[in-house]
């Protein structure tokens, strides 16, 4: 991946993405005409912005497939490229997600038809009151409003995983926000909506993040290091659930449980395996909303395992060892692959200062309101 930056700060999509797609690549040890289908990921840009970003790398000819699932973009790149290498269609393919964003709150660009978030948008108008806020933070304030209302939540509980992402961020050098904050700090910042701060959100940035994926075989033949693997995947979209009763599950917490559930079975391991985790805090709300979700901890049980340090090193399982969405940043097309990189990095045991000790297994979760959850688990191959 590359550095993530502010809009202000920002290099042209091209630009980024290639040094993304040429540091993977040189990673994997192989050149650009190794690769035979490339999926490449981003929400705001033309049709076949995915094409440009890669011609500048190279002309061979390949497939290239451009995708769009909101904020779950990346892994939607990495779900069908590894789906690709799975069945055999390939045997080494690229998946690419970047975004070069706007400043200011996500908005909707096509006011002349109709929002695939118009049934998000009725459902909140009619769980909760009126509001101008932009549609995330009411989705998401809204979600942090229910959990308050069902289980109960101190004021500044949400504020210590922005404190938790700035102390992990500071030692992540791709991070755009490092500096260190205090909880009084988040709760003093402006309000927005329901519970959430300026800084309970994440900022607006730019940014771009690749993974080669190849099949074993494809790796003896070629030399590329393969000691870390998908060990199971899912993406799933919306349930009934999400349009009923319950802000929480409009925020996709069903979609993310199906999911977690669905790799969990799949590769034989269990939550409590579980040490290291790249999270969707796109608002300090949806990770606490996650840690349930995934099973990290019992429904309802979240303030305590932020208030015992179990979301941390020296906790149970490290959340966002990378700053998260919150300090990292969140260019939507790139975010889960951002992830993926921390936890490759993390599994080889690559991460610096960041590091997390004697892993086995690294989860990831991405969520797109829309809607798509994508939960990949990593497993370290000796």
């Amino acid at each position: 991946m590359v550095p993530f930056a502010t809009p202000s700060r920002v290099e042209s999509y091209p630009v980024m993405a290639g040094k993304a797609v040429r540091s993977a690549l040189a990673d994997a040890g192989l050149d650009y005409t190794a690769i035979q289908q490339a999926y490449v990921g981003y929400v705001y840009g033309d049709s076949t912005c995915g094409q440009h970003a890669l011609y500048d790398v190279g002309l061979t000819g390949i497939p290239v497939v451009n995708v769009n699932n909101n904020c779950a973009t990346g892994s939607s790149a990495l779900w069908l490229a590894r789906q690709a290498v799975e069945s055999g269609a390939a045997e080494c393919v690229l998946a690419l997600g970047f975004e070069q964003m706007q400043r200011g709150a996500l908005t909707s660009h096509w006011d002349d038809r109709p929002s695939p978030l118009g049934r998000f948008d009725e459902t909140t108008d009619r769980l909760r009151p009126p509001s101008d806020a932009p549609m995330a933070l009411k989705y998401f304030g809204g979600a942090g409003e229910a959990y308050r209302e069902k289980y109960g939540l101190a004021d500044d509980t949400l504020a210590r995983i922005a404190v938790k992402a700035r102390a992990h961020a500071a030692h992540n050098p791709y991070s755009v926000f490092r500096d260190p904050i205090t909880v009084d700090d988040v709760m003093n910042a402006p309000h927005m909506y329901g519970p959430l701060t300026r800084l309970h959100c994440c900022p607006p940035t730019c940014g771009a993040a690749a993974a080669v994926l190849c099949s074993p075989a494809f790796a003896a033949r070629h030399g590329v290091r393969a000691d870390v693997t998908i060990a199971a995947q899912s993406m799933t979209t919306d349930l009934p659930s999400s349009f009923s009763t319950d802000m929480m599950r409009l925020a996709g917490y069903d979609m993310a449980r199906k999911a977690a559930d669905q790799v969990y079975e799949k590769a034989g391991v269990s939550p409590e395996d579980i040490r290291v985790v790249e999270l969707h805090d796109c608002f300090t709300v949806n990770e606490l909303l996650t840690y349930e979700a995934l099973r990290l901890t019992p429904e309802g049980t979240a303030e305590k395992f932020i208030l015992e340090g179990d979301n941390t090193y020296g906790g149970r399982v490290v959340t966002n060892p990378s700053g998260g969405l919150l300090s990292k940043g969140h260019p939507l097309g790139a975010t889960g692959l951002a992830q993926c990189a921390e936890l490759v990095w993390q599994l080889r045991g690559e991460a610096g200062r960041r590091q997390v000790d004697d892993l086995e297994h690294a989860l990831q979760h991405n969520i797109g309101l829309g809607g798509a959850a994508v939960v990949t688990l990593y497993q370290k191959v000796a």
